[in-house]
């Protein structure tokens, strides 16, 4: 836990630049680490981290303010457990140094980080595909998108995920896709065909509304690689202990909605119910309709 620190300090650096992420290598007392740091409006920050030996991605979120830097990590309840401050920060130090505290126990740890790179816009952006780490991860594996137009994390499209193995670094497979980014929360995990195996999906899209789009990657324990699943759907839930997927697609405001649930038979998704909802002007609510009425 104390180590993690060191990441935060690599948010800060990055500030409101021209870049749109940025990479530095160091270490946190004397364990070694890779950060990358993606800006936000108004002095904020969003990263990730990995100390080397383990390959596990750290979520980092941080401030700038009058020329400190503050950058905090949370635990999976949102309790902020570590705090690295760096005082005099500038956007354009190839170096940053800085100290890291435990909230909890106050242990302090040294930090020192050096940029790799910066990332800049090509005059032809096809041509210069950039990789982003997420924040999201499996046990054994974690995951890179592959980005091409600008350089910033959100503006990019995404044409493809690669899987690496966390023990080796080695990379085991590269998934084609064609991808709305997300920055650094693209790739989501979870068991989508509930069969006990781990799988990851790839945000797609986002459209009217609430309404967004994904693509599912299964694992085939087999062959030990992921392929499409197929599954089609509009801000498709899954329920484990049921075992079902659930799609919902908000139209007009709000004054639509349609309701599907599916089962999985052979993976293939097999639409078991779907209920239609529209507003009702009398009544001030929804009433469902037949589901043709939504159509």
């Amino acid at each position: 836990m104390a180590y993690r620190i060191l990441f935060v300090c690599c948010c800060l650096v990055f500030a409101r630049t021209a870049l749109g992420q940025v990479r530095y290598t160091g270490v946190v007392g004397s364990a070694p680490i890779e950060l990358t740091l993606v800006d936000q409006e108004y002095g904020s920050f969003e990263g990730v981290y990995a100390y080397t030996r383990f390959n596990t991605p750290i979520a980092l979120h941080g401030t700038l303010k009058q020329g400190s830097c503050r950058l905090v990590e949370s635990n999976s309840h949102g309790k902020a457990t570590a705090a690295l401050t760096i005082p005099q920060f500038t956007t354009t130090a190839q170096k940053v140094a800085g100290t890291w505290k435990n909230l909890v126990t106050g242990q302090q740890l040294p930090v020192a980080l050096v940029r790799l790179e910066d990332e800049e816009p090509s005059s032809d952006a096809a041509e210069a595909p950039h990789e982003l780490l997420q924040v999201t991860s499996l046990p054994n594996s974690y995951f890179k998108i592959v980005l091409t137009g600008r350089a910033d994390a959100y503006d990019g499209h995404i044409k493809a995920v690669r899987v690496f193995d966390k023990k080796t670094n080695r990379l085991v497979q590269q998934v084609p896709v064609d991808c709305q980014s997300h920055g650094l929360y693209s790739v989501s995990v979870g068991d989508f065909n509930f069969d006990g195996y781990p799988d990851f999906s790839v945000f797609e899209s986002s459209y009217a509304g609430p309404n967004t789009s994904s693509l599912y990657f299964l694992f085939n324990p087999v062959t030990r690689r992921y392929m499409n699943s197929g599954f089609e759907g509009t801000s498709l839930k899954f329920d484990a202990r049921k075992k079902r997927i659930y799609e919902n697609n908000t139209c007009c405001a709000g004054t639509s909605v349609v309701e599907a649930e599916y089962k999985l038979v052979h993976n293939r998704m097999v639409l078991v119910a779907e209920h239609c909802y529209r507003w009702d002007d009398k009544k001030r609510q929804l009433v469902e309709r037949k589901a043709s009425a939504c159509r």
